[in-house]
């Protein structure tokens, strides 16, 4: 059965060229036009995507993300919106989306998105869960399992892109990675622009699991040291 997508989207024009773009690409879409609306179907079940406007009406798309990620409802968020600054793009994903799309775009650009963000909750499911499966370098230890954290023994609270990040920098200690290799694996998608999402996760990573962890190879990018 194809993929359900919900489009929640407040202009209307928009929200056909959305609609017109995803039902071409053989996908089920449903269309809602404020953010109670949103909420409503997208915790009804059978959703598998959610693309989301951040200025919707009744309940703004932040609002909607941070209830569905406290519902820990497993369907894949793509925000969309005007707002293009790092602090905007940064707010969304921290709260829990999984890609982030500013406006204007082009549809084919948020196909590829959508594309990415479905195969990644497939193999995300398809994986059985690692259950007790551990990463430990520089005395940070992942569950991935349990999706936990703890530095020298004490817990650690990271976010689920914190998480990520950390995990894809550990699973190659020692190893120089890119920004680019690092927004392709954790985000999904290459660097645009000059987007400093990577640069402001590492930031945090390094206030969380110490400073020393992961270190900058200038012109090049990180390296989480053993």
């Amino acid at each position: 059965m194809a993929h359900h997508i919900l489009i929640a989207e407040d202009e209307e024009g928009i929200a056909r060229v959305i609609e017109r773009g995803l039902r071409g690409a053989g996908y089920r879409t449903t269309v809602v036009g404020d953010g109670l609306s949103a909420l409503e179907v997208a915790t009804g079940g059978g959703v598998d995507l959610v693309v989301l406007d951040v200025g919707l009406p009744r309940m703004d798309g932040f609002t909607v993300l941070r209830m569905l990620r406290t519902m820990e409802e497993p369907v894949q968020i793509i925000m969309c919106t005007a707002r293009d600054s790092v602090e905007d793009t940064v707010s969304g994903l921290e709260s829990g989306a999984d890609d982030y799309l500013a406006k204007p775009f082009r549809v084919e650009e948020l196909l590829a998105r959508v594309r990415v963000r479905l195969r990644h909750a497939e193999a995300l499911h398809g994986s059985g869960g690692s259950g007790g499966d551990q990463l430990e370098a520089g005395g940070v230890v992942l569950d991935i399992g349990a999706r936990t954290a703890a530095v020298g023994g004490k817990p650690v609270e990271l976010s689920t892109r914190e998480f990520t990040l950390a995990r894809e920098l550990m699973e190659h200690a020692g190893q120089v990675l890119s920004r680019e290799q690092l927004m392709d694996r954790v985000w999904g998608y290459e660097v645009t622009g000059s987007s400093n999402v990577v640069d402001v996760y590492v930031r945090y990573l390094r206030a969380k699991l110490g400073p020393d962890r992961i270190s900058t190879v200038r012109g090049v990018g990180y390296r989480f040291e053993h």
